[in-house]
């Protein structure tokens, strides 16, 4: 089960009724952060979600509508107390670019990992999740993320019991680990089924329509795109300052195919994203007009 939840939906500067653009992740008891602009952290108390088990932040790029609230949500981690290490992913010179930042909250009771990417496509384990990062199309160097749950298939029960394993063996070959019993030793592809369907969100904003778009979003749970604007006479705006449109947001999510569109990440000057939402809807039916904290519990299917 993956708790989702979209803290904000603007772009460029935060305004009095919607925040920056930001994602929250809960997993596990683990909490997984993607961007952190002005008064994220705000968005994060508002929902009545905590501050002190963020144990991963991913930064899409380096402007400052997706990175200025950091040092504030730093400086509140540390007061509340948390001293386990802190994991940040974003584009090459993020160790810098961080530190800079910190020069205004330099102290903290608690480690910084950085994991710079610099390859078009990585993929990483995190807190139990797959990460992959995919280069996007923006001004500067800009990352969307996936995240993605395996699942793994039944456990075959007459198999186990065909192999003449007792039971207290079963639980560790559920687990995916081998055993050896009796001078034999037994994995768990002897016993498990093909793997089910997991979950799948997939993240993307400030950047032009991509083919890698469309293959991370295919048949996700929920693809969380950016839709600068709405306005048909935007497009060349959003060209010249690599943005995208709802409509090419509604685009990428037709060849997908994902469960769902949340749009994010409108510019100031759209002050009521849902005047397109019947427009957009005609090119893909399942989209939504996101607000600040829209939250989803994403369940593996039965």
């Amino acid at each position: 089960m993956l708790d989702i939840c979209l803290l904000g939906t603007g772009g460029m500067l935060p305004l009095p009724y919607r925040a920056l653009t930001s994602l929250m992740v809960r997993y596990n008891g683990s909490n997984i952060l993607i961007d952190c602009g002005e008064g994220t952290q705000n968005q994060i108390r508002l929902q009545g979600w905590s501050f002190k088990p963020i144990d991963v932040i991913c930064i899409t790029h380096f402007h400052a509508d997706h990175i200025s609230g950091l040092p504030g949500l730093l400086l509140t981690m540390g007061n509340a107390e948390r001293t386990e290490p802190l994991t940040m992913i974003g584009p090459k010179g993020l160790e810098k670019v961080v530190n800079s930042l910190r020069i205004i909250a330099p102290d903290l009771p608690f480690d910084i990992k950085f994991i710079e990417l610099e390859e078009a496509y990585k993929e990483l384990n995190i807190c139990g999740l797959r990460l992959q990062a995919f280069k996007v199309n923006h001004k500067v160097t800009c990352y969307g993320y996936s995240l993605i749950l395996d699942r793994a298939g039944k456990f075959d029960v007459n198999r186990a019991k065909a192999l003449g394993l007792p039971v207290q063996y079963w639980g560790m070959l559920q687990k995916g680990e081998s055993v050896t019993y009796e001078g034999k030793e037994y994995n768990s592809s002897q016993v498990m089924g093909a793997s089910r369907k997991g979950l799948k969100v997939t993240y993307c904003t400030d950047t032009r329509p991509m083919d890698i778009i469309i293959k991370q979003a295919e048949d996700a749970d929920l693809f969380i795109c950016e839709g600068m604007y709405g306005e048909d006479d935007k497009l060349e705006n959003a060209k010249e300052n690599k943005h995208m449109t709802m409509m090419e947001a509604a685009g990428l999510a037709m060849k997908a195919n994902p469960k769902e569109l949340w749009l994010t990440h409108y510019s100031p000057a759209t002050a009521r994203p849902q005047e397109f939402e019947d427009k957009i809807r005609e090119i893909f039916p399942r989209t939504v007009m996101s607000k600040d904290r829209r939250t989803i519990e994403l369940k593996f299917e039965d």
